[in-house]
């Protein structure tokens, strides 16, 4: 069988372009031409180099989680108040950088799905928990390691750390600065043990 006609373009670019759409829109509220129109390529190019719309918001998804280093960065901080604070500062930054859209695609890709898009909502859900559980590792470390007030309970921490910086991530897709973001980070740490 003959190879076919070599792509006429670069695919890193426009899976870059896709993020950025499912981002600002969503994944139930981007749609096929929103896609192609972006990416600059036509619905068979897009579905040969990446499957259908669900396997395309995946690799997005997976490129998204690359540019998400700060939450590693703040895991690995010494002290459970020092990753509390990275992760507040840092996603602040991160949900107001210019370079990208407002807010966190993990948050807003599902917020208002249906019934079809369940398996995408039920996915970036697992993905916040994921996160979640994380964070919550690290606190109990802390506590074993006296880092933490004996009552301290991280499982409630890791869910109060999730909570601020989901609703951050709304808020900045909402247009909070990052100024106004950066005061609800000094805030949440006033709450801190």
């Amino acid at each position: 069988m003959a190879p076919g006609r070599p792509r006429a373009f670069d695919i890193d670019k426009a899976l870059e372009s896709a993020l950025r759409v499912f981002w600002l829109k969503g994944y139930e509220g981007t749609s096929m031409p929103d896609l192609t129109e972006a990416m600059g390529i036509n619905r068979p190019s897009l579905y040969a180099a990446f499957g259908n719309k669900e396997e395309l918001f995946r690799k997005a998804l997976n490129r998204y989680g690359d540019k998400a280093c700060y939450i590693r960065t703040a895991l690995q901080q010494p002290t459970a108040r020092a990753v509390a604070e990275t992760m507040l500062r840092d996603t602040a930054d991160a949900l107001t950088d210019p370079k990208n859209p407002p807010g966190c695609l993990a948050v807003q890709g599902a917020l208002s799905c249906g019934e079809n898009a369940d398996p995408i909502r039920r996915e970036l859900a697992a993905m916040r928990t994921e996160g979640q559980q994380a964070f919550r590792k690290r606190f109990e470390k802390a506590k074993a390691d006296g880092d933490l007030p004996k009552d301290a309970n991280p499982a409630d921490l890791a869910s109060y750390l999730s909570t601020v910086t989901q609703g951050m991530a709304v808020r900045a897709a909402g247009g909070a600065t990052r100024k106004e973001l950066q005061r609800v980070a000094e805030m949440a740490l006033k709450a801190w043990p």
